[in-house]
């Protein structure tokens, strides 16, 4: 097997984890304690791997469309609990966030190697995956689309008419989240190049 496919699929797990975890911890501050006492506040990633989006799906997304993408399962929480208005966006926000910081520290350490060379061709490369692998969980998770965060941003602001929209949209969402990625990521994949190379100073 390539090595480059195992540290993607490693890269992604452990991406994908933090984003949860980050979904947790903004529930936790808010007020709700679900996802600790599901035990879903740990790094551990057997607390939060999902089968189709943390194995299938990332490995015929490397395979067919030369892009790693994917999901792990979602942490529980009560929005009922939450002590802000706007605590479902405020939630959901942490988890793409949380990506553009992994994205943003290792690529820094880039642009610092750009300078000193401190780091060896394998170090750069691997730290060069986490910055992109981070950027396309951030940009997808942001799209409106249930269940991801983008749509739960989105239903924060809007009326109750479009939360009606998004139930009803929501049945399909494997469906839907498959179609996007493979006929409709080349229009977001130049996104993910701008802020790669606007982080990193490499070109896409």
């Amino acid at each position: 097997m390539d090595i480059t496919f195992i540290f993607s699929i490693a890269i992604l797990i452990l991406s994908v984890v933090v984003h949860e975890v980050a979904h947790g911890y903004a529930a936790e501050t808010l007020g709700d304690p679900t996802a600790r006492l599901a035990g879903r506040l740990t790094l551990n990633p057997i607390q939060h791997l999902d089968m189709i989006g943390s194995f299938v799906v990332p490995a015929v997304s490397l395979m067919l469309g030369g892009f790693i993408i994917g999901w792990a399962k979602p942490v529980p929480y009560n929005p009922y609990n939450l002590n802000h208005k706007y605590g479902d966006a405020l939630v959901a926000v942490a988890g793409p966030f949380s990506n553009l910081l992994l994205a943003l520290i290792f690529g820094v350490l880039i642009r610092i190697n750009e300078i000193y060379h401190f780091l060896s061709e394998q170090a750069l490369s691997l730290m060069v995956m986490i910055v992109f692998i981070n950027l396309i969980l951030m940009v997808f998770n942001l799209i409106p689309i249930p269940p991801l965060d983008g749509s739960k941003i989105l239903s924060s602001l809007l009326s109750n008419r479009y939360l009606e929209l998004m139930q009803r949209v929501e049945r399909y969402w494997l469906l839907i989240i498959i179609f996007f990625v493979f006929f409709l990521w080349q229009f977001v994949l130049p996104v993910v190049g701008f802020l790669f190379s606007l982080i990193t100073g490499l070109a896409f």
